[in-house]
């Protein structure tokens, strides 16, 4: 599994971890002695503590060396790491960590090896490795890193989409009489019979002109309406949906833990600020 320095991982690291900085702890044995102090820390794809980078100083030996975070107890109020055991011999026997070190499993293996108790019995195979199968080496010491968490409740609020109905536009055909005035016009024949200015006055025979089938012609005309019919546009309906914002409030009934701490005897105790620990 690949390893992260934790400011690679979590450039923000500080302000996760309530403004610790693990860069400043000092390097203590269990028995008072300072051995070097941290320089660094790896940790893995899921953000959990898996190396503490150590800048040792022990017996005139200096160099930086890699310590599985399981051999380590960090006291956040006194800004120190402890270790016990960790010895001359293993300070020498570890490999040089260099910062453009590759740490895979092989050289991991190297590590641990310097560490781990020859009565274990691990063998190791770097194809099912897991940090899991070595809690010495990568577990925190539960007297030491005791973890009691409170749990709180809180609302999430998430939105379905639900249809509520549907509205559906579409168009019919009404039909109506409808009526329009055309003025027309009509020819009509008038036959007047009137006296004629020379009424009395004798006609010379030879004069007379008697003709049968005398015909008069007058073509006679009237209108009539033509209608047609004609189509146009008289509006356009735009369909559309338009979305409105809205804020509901829902409310309800959340619980959460609070630490209770009963004391027995004379004792100091000290509540630290709050420590996010979780990659740890």
């Amino acid at each position: 599994m690949p390893l992260h320095k934790l400011e690679h991982f979590d450039p923000n690291y500080r302000e996760t971890f309530g403004g610790d900085d693990f860069k400043a702890l000092e390097l203590y044995t269990e028995g008072g002695e300072r051995v070097g102090s941290v320089a660094d820390v790896l940790v893995d794809n899921d953000g959990r503590f898996r190396y503490l980078i150590i800048d040792t100083s022990l017996n005139f030996v200096s160099k930086k060396i890699l310590l599985p975070i399981g051999l380590s107890r960090i006291d956040y109020s006194t800004k120190r790491v402890y270790v016990d055991g960790l010895s001359k011999q293993q300070v020498e026997n570890l490999p040089d960590h260099k910062e453009d070190a590759l740490v895979d499993n092989d050289y991991e293996e190297k590590v641990r090896s310097v560490f781990r108790s020859p009565i274990s019995g691990m063998t190791y195979d770097r194809d099912t490795y897991d940090y899991q199968k070595e809690p010495a080496l990568y577990g925190l010491n539960e007297q030491n890193h005791q973890t009691f968490r409170l749990y709180e409740e809180r609302l999430i609020a998430n939105k379905q989409r639900l249809k509520i109905g549907e509205v559906t536009v579409g168009k019919h055909i009404e039909t109506e009489t409808a009526s329009v005035t055309v003025p027309i016009q009509k020819e009509r024949v008038l036959i007047e019979r009137v006296v004629p200015t020379e009424a009395g006055k004798v006609v010379d025979p030879n004069e007379l002109k008697f003709q049968e089938g005398e015909v008069a012609r007058i073509e006679v005309y009237e209108e009539t309406p033509e209608i047609h019919k004609e189509a146009f546009v008289r509006e356009e309906v735009r369909v559309k949906k338009v979305v409105e914002q809205d804020t509901v409030e829902v409310k309800d009934t959340i619980r959460r833990e609070e630490l209770d701490v009963d004391t027995v005897g004379n004792l100091h105790l000290q509540e630290n600020e709050t420590i996010t620990d979780e990659a740890i």
